[in-house]
């Protein structure tokens, strides 16, 4: 999973790097991919696409997938998952104390007189706000150091994913990493997807071979700790591509 921030910053991207691409590589090839490279024009076979209005070629791709699904978005966001663990770690142990205190207030609250009640529900008070800084500030930590990653596997993602289109007469590429509604794409077939085509390519220009740690994608949680609930430790999770399916939806 991933948080409204890291998506947002990731669509600012795509749009001002393929943007700027385009615009720059019609004649040339993108900076950083020379035109002999076998990397920046992937193997794989060409993506069938269907058309639209006076004949333009339609592709789609799922940018988040294609980041985590890479091995270098794979291996970082393992590593940062691991840098995590202390301050989840951390945060359980925050939640679990105060967790603790709420309990003895409800079991043994109309034991307590007035003065000793009073003392424990400040104390409960004070450490619920304590935590909730605590999530927050951990939440913004998180999130900066994912888009990081992101931003930086984007920037020598977005000439493979340009040179690709234009190399195989694609006239519009989409991105698919949000769902229907919140994107407007209601639906695309698995023959027009170039996500694990560029996956291929980028794997082979940088060289990283397969995290063997897991065969899932990890991505560090967005949100170390929900407040008032029992933190969790980051886990690895494949990301979701957009919903596919074999007929359009009804």
């Amino acid at each position: 999973m991933t948080s409204k921030f890291l998506r947002f910053s990731l669509a600012t991207a795509v749009f001002f790097a393929i943007s700027a691409l385009a615009q720059n590589s019609s004649a040339s090839t993108p900076a950083g991919l020379p035109a002999s490279s076998p990397a920046a024009s992937p193997a794989s076979p060409t993506v069938s696409a269907p058309t639209i209005g006076s004949g333009t070629k339609v592709g789609t791709i799922n940018i988040e997938q294609a980041i985590f699904g890479s091995n270098e978005g794979r291996r970082d966001f393992e590593t940062l998952s691991k840098k995590l663990e202390p301050k989840q770690n951390e945060l359980k142990g925050q939640n679990d104390e105060l967790e603790g205190m709420k309990k003895q207030l409800n079991t043994q609250g109309d034991k307590l007189n007035e003065d000793a009640r009073a003392t424990l529900v400040k104390q409960i008070e004070t450490k619920q706000k304590s935590l909730e800084r605590s999530v927050q500030d951990a939440q913004e930590e998180a999130g900066n150091q994912q888009n990081e990653i992101a931003q930086r596997i984007l920037q020598k993602m977005a000439p493979m994913i340009v040179k690709y289109a234009q190399d195989n007469g694609f006239g519009m590429i989409v991105d698919t990493t949000k769902p229907w509604p919140q994107s407007p794409v209601l639906w695309y077939g698995e023959t027009v997807d170039i996500t694990k085509v560029i996956v291929d390519a980028y794997n082979a220009q940088s060289g990283v071979p397969a995290p063997t740690s897991s065969g899932t994608t990890s991505k560090p949680a967005a949100r170390p700790a929900a407040t008032g609930t029992t933190p969790k430790p980051a886990t690895s999770t494949a990301p979701k591509p957009a919903p596919k399916s074999t007929e359009p939806p009804k």
